[in-house]
C-alpha cells in the first residue's frame, strides 16, 4: 500500500454529480502524480465544492492533506487529515498524513499517538512500524535534552544574577550561552517552563547594558514564532515595560528591545508555527488585542519626554513595519485606521520637532524622516475618499491648532509639521500650504534675522518647490528671494539650502535637455557650489546632506554628471557620507547615482510621432548629446574606480526606516548598469555587489526587485556562482531568478534567467531541488515553445540539466505527456546549439531511465532520421550525443536494438567504430559488441 501520495480513489457514489467529483479526483490524482500539487488541490477542491458524498469527502480531503505535505504547509496539512479522519475515524492513510503534519510542526505527542493508531489497524504494515521507530527515537532524544538542559538553566540564572559574581568572564559565557540555548524551540520552552520570563525580568531590573542585552537576546528566542509564550511574556514583564526599554540611551540595548518587539509582533500577527502547547496554552488571548496594547505603548513612547531620539527612531521604524497592510489585497486595513485615529497626531509632533536648538522631544537627524514615511505608508493604506479626508481633516487641525494663537513659536512649529507632510504624503502637505497664510507666513519668515527661522522656512520651501500644485507659484515668486538669501546670506546653512531651492527648480525639465529654466552654464555654476560644500568637512553632515540634494537634482543636466564624475574627491566625498550616520542622505545619493548611470527608464520617441508633433508645434523632448550610451559607459567606469559599490552595500545593509522601497529600486537600477558590461562585472563582485543585491532582489517595489534579479542573473551567467555567492547564499538566488520566468517579464529578462538557472541546475542536486520548489519546471517547459531561438535554447539547456533530478525524470516517464517528444524534435532542428542541448538531454535521460528507450520510436516517425543525422554530424558534441543515445537504446531493449540494425545505423556506427579512438568510437563499439551479443549481427573475420 502507498501511502505517501493521494493513493488511489475510492469507489464513487452514485449521487447526483458523482461522475463530476469522480472525475475532477482522478484529474487531481494524474497532477499530483506529475509534481503539480497547487493544480491537484484546485481539482480536490473543485470536486469537495460540487457537494461530494461524506465517503467522497473523506477521500478528497485526505488527498487535499497530501498535497499540503508537498508544498510544506503543514498546518494546513493536519487541518485537512483531521477532517478526513472525522468523517472516517479508521481511515488510516489520513491518520498517517497527520501523523507526519504533526512531526513536522515539532508535536512528536501528537504524532506519536496517530501512528501507534495506524499499526493498531495495519500491524504488519512496515512503514507505519518504521515511523513509529523513528518518531519515538526523536521524543527520547528530545526527552533526554530537556533533562539535561534543567540544570544548565538554573546554573546561568544563578551566575547571573549573583551579586557575588565577580568574574565578567563567567557571567558573559553564562549569558552567551542562556542566549544560545534559546534558539533552539527546546532550549527555549525549557528556559520558559524553568520561571524563566520571571528571572529574564530580574536580568533586565538591574540596568546593566550587558545582562540586559542577554535579556532581551533570549527572550527573542522564546516569543520567536510563538505566539502563546509571548503573551504570557507580555503578560509577566508588562507590555509597557517592555515598550519603555526602547527609550533608553544605550542604543545597543534600544536595537535589541525593537528587534524583541518585532519578533512578538510577528509572532501575535502568524501565530503558533511550531513548538510545544503546554500550560502556557490556557491562556485565552485575543492576538488583535495584544498588537493594539502594544502599538498603543509605541504610539504614547513617541511623544514622551526624556526617550532618547534614538529610542523615538526604533518606535518609528516598528510602527512603519507592522502597521501598514503588507498587499493591497488584503481588504482589512482597520489597524492603520485606528493608528491614524488613536496617534496621527503624536506622529505630527514628531515629524513637525526641530533638532536644533532641541525642543521639548529629543530627536536625531533622521526622526522627522522617518515621520514622514510612516505618514506616507499610512496615507497609501487608505482604501477611499472618506477615509483620506479625514486624514486630511486631522491634519490640518493640527496645524491649525499650532498656527493660529500660538505666536511665533507655534507658527514655526506649524511650518515644520507642513515640510514633513511634504516629504510624505505630499497631497496633504500641499493642501497644508493652500491653509491661510502658511505660504505667506513661510516667505516672510525666510527674510527673518533669526538662523532658526530661516532654515525652517528655507526647507519648507524647498520641499514645496518640488510639488506640482505649488511649483508654478514658487517659480514665479520664490527664485528672486531664494537668490537673494543665497546672496546676502552670511550663514553657510541658509545659502545651501536656498541653493537646494534654485536646484529644484532649475532642475524642472529633468532630463529634457531643451527644457532649461537658467541661463547657459547657471546648472553647472550651482553644481560647482554644491560640490564644493559637499567636500567641506568643517561642515556638520545634516548641512552637507543638503548638497547632495542639490546634486540629486542638478545631475538630470548631462554637463553636470559629466563634471561630477570626474571630481574624485567629490564622489569620495559623497560616499563617505552614504556610509556615515546621516542616513536621510540615501534618498539623494541613490538618486544622483541614477542620474549619472541614466538608469532612469526612458524610451526613444517614435520619430513618426516627433514628426507629427513638430507639424503640430507640440513640444518634443531632446536628449542631450552626452547621455549617448559611449558617454553612460565612461561615467559607469569611473563611478566604479571610486568605489560606488562598496559604498551602495554598505547603503544596502542600513537598517533606517529611510531606506524605503523606492530607494531600494534607485539602488537596484544602479546596480543594473553597473553590470551591463561584462568586463566590469568581476570588479561588481570583488567589491560585494552580489551580496547585497540579494536583498534588494527580494524586497522592495516590484520593479526594483526585477532589476536587482536580472542583475543577479547576469553575475551568474558570466562568473562562477559558487565563487560569487559562498556558502548558503547561493541558494538565495533562485526565487529571484525564478520570478524573471513570469510572462509579464521581458524577453531578454526571461533569456538571462534561463542562462543562470542552467548554471546553478548543473552545480548539485540540492539547488535542482530548490529550483523544483520554487515551481520553476512548468514555466521552464512553457519557453521551450518560445518562439525567439535563444529563450528557447537557453530553457532546452536549463530543463536537460534540471533533468538530472528524478523528480524530472519522472515527469519524462509519466504518460500521456509530449515532453520526450520534444527532445527528440529538438535534436533534428537546424539551430545546432538547439541540437545539442535537447540531444544531451536525450542521452542523460535514456541513461537514467531505460524504459525511456522504448518510447523513442513512439513519439515521431522520424527518429531514425534524427538519431542517423546525429551520428553523421560534423559536429564532435552532436555526434557523441546521438552515440550515447543509440548504445542506451540498444541495451535497453533487443527489440530497438534489432530496428537500428536492420536501419542504415549498422553502416554508420561500423565506420565510427573504425575511426579513431574517442568517445564516439567506443559508444559506437559498444553498441555493435551488444547487437553481436543479442545474435543480430556477427563479427567480422578479423574479430571487430
Amino acid at each position: 500500500m502507498t501511502v505517501s501520495g493521494p493513493g488511489t480513489p475510492e469507489p464513487g457514489s452514485a449521487g447526483p454529480g458523482a461522475s463530476s467529483v469522480e472525475q475532477l479526483r482522478k484529474d487531481g490524482n494524474e497532477l499530483f502524480k506529475c509534481g503539480d500539487y497547487e493544480g491537484a488541490l484546485t481539482a480536490y477542491t473543485q470536486a469537495l465544492d460540487l457537494g461530494a458524498t461524506p465517503q467522497d469527502q473523506a477521500v478528497l480531503h485526505r488527498n487535499r492533506a497530501a498535497c499540503h505535505l508537498k508544498l510544506e504547509d503543514y498546518d494546513k496539512a493536519e487541518s485537512e487529515a483531521s477532517k478526513a479522519i472525522d468523517k472516517d475515524g479508521g481511515d488510516v492513510k489520513a491518520l498517517y498524513r497527520r501523523s507526519q503534519a504533526l512531526e513536522k510542526l515539532g508535536r512528536l505527542d501528537q504524532a506519536v499517538l496517530d501512528l501507534q493508531r495506524c499499526v493498531s489497524l495495519e500491524p504488519k504494515n512496515r512503514v507505519f512500524q518504521e515511523a513509529l521507530r523513528n518518531i519515538a527515537g526523536q521524543v527520547q532524544e528530545k526527552v533526554r535534552y530537556m533533562s539535561s538542559t534543567d540544570a544548565k538553566v538554573e546554573q546561568m540564572f544563578q551566575i547571573l544574577l549573583d551579586p557575588q559574581e565577580k568574574g565578567t568572564e563567567k557571567k558573559q559565557k553564562a549569558s552567551q550561552n542562556l542566549v544560545v540555548l534559546a534558539r533552539e524551540d527546546a532550549g527555549a520552552e525549557k528556559i520558559f517552563r524553568s520561571n524563566g520570563v520571571q528571572l529574564l525580568q530580574r536580568l533586565l531590573d538591574t540596568g546593566e547594558p550587558d545582562l540586559m542585552l542577554a535579556a532581551l537576546r533570549t527572550l527573542v528566542g522564546i516569543c520567536s514564532e510563538h505566539q502563546s509564550r509571548t503573551v504570557a511574556t507580555l503578560s509577566v514583564l508588562g507590555t509597557r515595560r517592555v515598550v519603555s526599554i526602547l527609550g533608553v540611551e544605550n542604543q545597543a540595548v534600544s536595537l535589541a528591545a525593537c528587534h524583541l518587539l518585532q519578533v512578538m509582533f510577528d509572532a501575535l500577527k502568524e501565530g503558533v508555527k511550531k513548538g510545544f502547547r503546554g500550560k502556557e496554552g490556557a491562556i485565552i488571548v485575543d492576538p488583535a488585542r495584544e498588537l493594539k496594547v502594544l502599538i498603543s505603548n509605541l504610539l504614547e513612547l513617541l511623544t514622551e519626554v526624556g526617550v532618547s531620539g534614538q529610542g523615538r527612531d526604533n518606535a518609528l521604524t516598528l510602527l512603519i513595519k507592522v502597521v501598514p497592510r503588507k498587499s493591497p489585497k488584503d481588504p482589512n486595513n482597520s489597524l492603520t485606521l485606528w493608528v491614524i485615529d488613536q496617534g496621527l497626531k503624536k506622529i505630527l509632533e514628531v515629524g513637525g520637532s526641530v533638532q536644533d536648538p532641541p525642543g521639548e522631544l529629543t530627536v536625531t537627524a533622521n526622526s522627522r524622516m522617518s515621520a514622514s514615511i510612516l505618514l506616507s505608508k499610512l496615507f497609501d493604506d487608505l482604501k477611499c475618499d472618506a477615509e483620506r479626508e479625514n486624514f486630511h481633516r486631522l491634519c490640518e487641525n493640527y496645524i491649525k491648532s499650532w498656527f493660529e494663537g500660538q505666536g511665533l513659536a507655534g507658527k514655526l512649529r506649524a511650518i515644520q509639521t507642513v515640510s514633513c507632510l511634504l516629504q510624505g504624503p505630499c497631497d496633504a502637505g500641499n493642501r497644508a500650504l493652500e491653509l491661510n497664510g502658511v505660504m505667506e507666513s513661510v516667505i516672510a519668515l525666510c527674510a527673518s534675522e533669526q538662523e532658526e527661522e530661516q532654515l525652517v522656512a528655507v526647507e519648507a520651501l524647498i520641499h514645496a518647490a518640488g510639488k506640482a500644485k505649488r511649483a508654478s507659484f514658487i517659480t514665479a515668486n520664490g527664485v528672486s528671494l531664494l537668490k537673494d538669501l543665497y546672496k546676502r546670506s552670511e550663514k553657510d546653512s541658509i545659502r545651501i539650502r536656498a541653493l537646494v531651492g534654485l536646484c529644484k527648480l532649475g532642475s524642472a525639465g529633468g532630463t529634457d535637455f531643451s527644457m532649461k529654466q537658467f541661463a547657459e552654464g547657471s546648472t553647472l555654476k550651482l553644481a560647482k557650489q554644491c560640490r564644493k560644500w559637499l567636500c567641506n568637512e568643517q561642515i556638520d553632515a545634516g548641512t552637507r546632506r543638503w548638497a547632495v540634494e542639490g546634486l540629486a537634482y542638478l545631475t538630470f543636466d548631462a554637463d553636470v554628471k559629466e563634471e561630477f564624475v570626474e571630481d574624485e574627491a567629490a564622489l569620495k566625498a559623497l560616499f563617505q557620507l552614504s556610509k556615515s550616520e546621516e542616513r536621510s542622505v540615501l534618498f539623494a545619493v541613490a538618486s544622483a547615482l541614477v542620474n549619472c548611470t541614466n538608469s532612469y527608464d526612458y524610451e526613444e520617441p517614435d520619430p513618426k510621432m516627433v514628426e507629427l508633433a513638430k507639424y503640430a508645434k507640440q513640444h518634443v523632448p531632446e536628449q542631450h548629446p552626452k547621455d549617448k550610451p559611449s558617454f553612460v559607459r565612461a561615467r559607469v567606469k569611473k563611478l566604479l574606480a571610486a568605489g560606488v559599490v562598496s559604498a551602495m552595500t554598505c547603503m544596502v545593509k542600513t537598517e533606517s526606516p529611510v531606506l524605503t522601497s523606492s530607494c531600494r529600486e534607485l539602488l537596484s537600477r544602479v546596480f543594473l548598469a553597473l553590470v551591463e558590461e561584462v568586463e566590469e562585472r568581476g570588479t561588481v563582485v570583488a567589491q560585494g555587489g552580489g551580496k547585497a543585491l540579494i536583498p534588494l532582489a527580494l524586497e522592495g517595489t516590484d520593479v526594483g526587485q526585477t532589476k536587482a534579479a536580472q542583475a543577479l542573473a547576469k553575475l551568474t551567467i558570466t562568473s562562477d556562482p559558487e565563487m560569487t555567492f559562498p556558502g548558503e547564499r547561493i541558494y538565495e538566488l533562485v526565487r529571484p531568478l525564478v520570478s524573471l520566468l513570469h510572462l509579464h517579464r521581458s524577453g531578454l529578462q526571461n533569456f538571462e534567467a534561463l542562462m543562470a538557472l542552467t548554471n546553478l541546475a548543473g552545480i548539485s542536486e540540492r539547488l535542482r531541488q530548490k529550483i523544483l520548489k520554487e515551481k520553476a519546471v512548468p514555466m521552464i517547459e512553457g519557453y521551450m515553445f518560445e518562439e525567439h531561438e535563444m529563450i528557447r535554447r537557453a530553457a532546452t539547456e536549463c530543463m536537460c540539466n534540471l533533468a538530472m533530478s528524478k523528480e524530472v525524470q519522472d515527469l519524462f516517464e509519466a504518460t500521456g505527456n509530449d515532453r520526450l517528444k520534444l527532445l527528440v524534435l529538438y535534436s533534428g532542428e537546424d539551430d545546432e546549439l538547439l541540437r545539442q542541448a535537447a540531444a544531451g538531454g536525450l542521452a542523460m535521460l535514456t541513461s537514467m531511465r531505460p524504459s525511456l528507450c522504448s518510447r523513442i520510436p513512439q513519439v515521431t516517425t522520424h527518429w531514425l532520421e534524427i538519431l542517423q543525422a546525429l551520428l553523421l554530424s560534423p559536429n564532435q558534441e552532436l555526434q557523441h550525443r546521438g552515440a550515447v543515445v543509440v548504445l542506451n537504446m540498444v541495451e535497453a531493449s533487443r527489440e530497438i536494438a534489432s530496428t537500428l540494425m536492420e536501419s542504415e545505423v549498422l553502416e554508420i556506427l561500423s565506420v565510427l567504430a573504425k575511426g579513431k579512438e574517442s568517445p564516439v568510437a567506443r559508444a559506437a563499439a559498444a553498441s555493435l559488441g551488444k547487437a553481436v551479443d543479442y545474435g543480430l549481427i556477427k563479427p567480422s573475420q578479423d574479430g571487430e
